[in-house]
């Protein structure tokens, strides 16, 4: 499959994430945020970073890149979209999920090998996973807790849109330690943690982050 990444000015794991894309057997391409173009590509990552130096707020401004009107509409039509910390962030700020990130109920920044447990096998980005499965990935963000009102936290548990939870510490204060969630038709998700970085044995926290970049080839085969 063609997955494109975009590039935003302030990504830092756009080439991170080219390169899981084709260590998952998948065609990377480059994608750029004032293009009003998507290239023929089969799905969309949002990668991590400070795209236009986190102003305002984080993917306050890349909301409303060019690039940004062909990704909503897009997944509009089903597409497959993973956002990736910052781009988790542009996820909400787009409304193509719910709540918000903030900062950190510690006020730091945090980098760690993150235990998580996926949840929602039934996405294109988690296809790969068996449902509880738990897994180590990197995380690194400065404004990284989830939050939302009660009620859209209640349709998040009970439609089963948590993606992946945090085990073992809450590195962020993210509400009902959530890392990670879809949307009610599956397509689009966010998640605060970087599988990216967790693809090869040589560097990084293992391969645990590899299964969302296999599962897009697993869904399309069946």
């Amino acid at each position: 499959m063609k997955v494109g990444v975009v590039t935003f000015p302030g990504s830092l794991d756009d080439v991170d994430a080219l390169r899981a894309v084709g260590i998952g057997g998948n065609e990377a391409v480059p994608l750029w945020h004032g293009d009003h173009d998507l290239r023929g590509v089969d799905a969309v990552i949002l990668p991590g970073g400070f795209s236009y130096g986190d102003y305002l707020r984080c993917g306050a401004i890349s909301r409303f890149s060019p690039v940004m009107a062909e990704v909503i509409e897009a997944a509009g039509r089903g597409m497959p979209v993973l956002g990736i910390c910052n781009g988790f962030q542009i996820l909400c700020e787009s409304h193509l999920l719910p709540g918000a990130l903030i900062r950190n109920d510690h006020r730091k920044f945090v980098c760690r090998d993150q235990r998580l447990r996926i949840e929602n096998t039934r996405t294109p980005w988690t296809a790969s996973y068996d449902e509880g499965a738990e897994v180590t990935i990197v995380l690194k963000n400065g404004e990284g807790g989830f939050v939302a009102d009660e009620a859209t936290l209640d349709r998040l548990e009970g439609e089963g849109q948590v993606v992946a939870r945090y085990l073992e510490v809450n590195p962020n204060g993210s509400m009902r330690d959530i890392a990670g969630i879809t949307n009610e038709r599956g397509n689009v998700v966010g998640l605060m943690p970087h599988p990216e970085h967790a693809v090869e044995d040589l560097t990084g926290a293992g391969t645990d982050g590899l299964g969302f970049f296999t599962s897009l080839l697993e869904t399309a085969q069946k």
